[in-house]
């Protein structure tokens, strides 16, 4: 699968570098689209391996032309795919914007989103919970900086750490920045319910990537790797 456009729906942070994740145009039975995770064949991903010829870091909402060369699924991780960063850089085909963006959204829910936070048979979703909950806090003496997120889902797909009042920790390195600057140099603790979270963004609706993390105490777990709004904050 050489060469796909893949619309990035993940950029975070990890201890040893970044991850990214998207949907390519290739069909899925379930999603609708297929998944992807690009990977290096060896080592972490850095954000070199992101950056376009001009100098420019892979954000969420691009649609980048990406040279992906082999499926290396490692369960519940079979959306990760070696890519060829070295001869192929990241290149920006275009954004996802405006209407475009607010149809995407709607049109590609994940239907089965308890396959990834209940079942762990994979790592990545898209959802819309109904309820969302948010974070965020910067010891001023120690610099620890903490970001994170609760929801609800309908139904039967709710992981119980997802739906406590600490929520996940969220990697997504805009929402990580853009809590950075709500809290300010003074840092402090912040915490904003559902509908005090869209009237401070501005936004009608929220979605969120969430994916399995790598095993870590003998268990996948689930964090927020993206948080999408209609209309996108980050144009703010």
């Amino acid at each position: 699968m050489p060469l796909q456009e893949v619309l990035i729906l993940a950029m975070t942070e990890m201890l040893s570098g970044v991850c990214t994740a998207g949907f390519t145009r290739e069909p899925h039975p379930v999603t609708g689209l297929q998944w992807v995770r690009p990977v290096r064949e060896f080592g972490p991903l850095l954000p070199g391996d992101l950056t376009d010829a001009a100098g420019r870091l892979v954000q969420c909402g691009d649609v980048v032309a990406l040279n992906l060369l082999k499926p290396r699924p490692d369960p519940p991780h079979v959306e990760d795919w070696v890519t060829d960063f070295v001869n192929h850089r990241p290149r920006l085909l275009r954004r996802l914007e405006g209407e475009k963006r607010a149809a995407f959204f709607a049109r590609y829910l994940d239907p089965a989103p308890e396959e990834v936070l209940v079942q762990q048979i994979r790592s990545l979703c898209l959802i819309q919970p109904e309820q969302v909950w948010v974070s965020c806090s910067l010891d001023g003496y120690s610099g620890k900086y903490e970001a994170r997120m609760g929801f609800r889902l309908p139904g039967e797909a709710n992981h119980p750490q997802a739906a406590s009042r600490r929520g996940l920790s969220v990697t997504d390195l805009a929402w990580r920045a853009l809590g950075r600057t709500w809290l300010g140099e003074g840092g402090g603790r912040l915490e904003l319910d559902h509908e005090t979270l869209l009237e401070r963004l501005g936004v009608e609706a929220i979605y969120l990537a969430v994916g399995l993390g790598r095993k870590w105490q003998e268990r996948y777990w689930p964090i927020v790797v993206g948080v999408h709004t209609v209309p996108d904050y980050r144009e703010g």
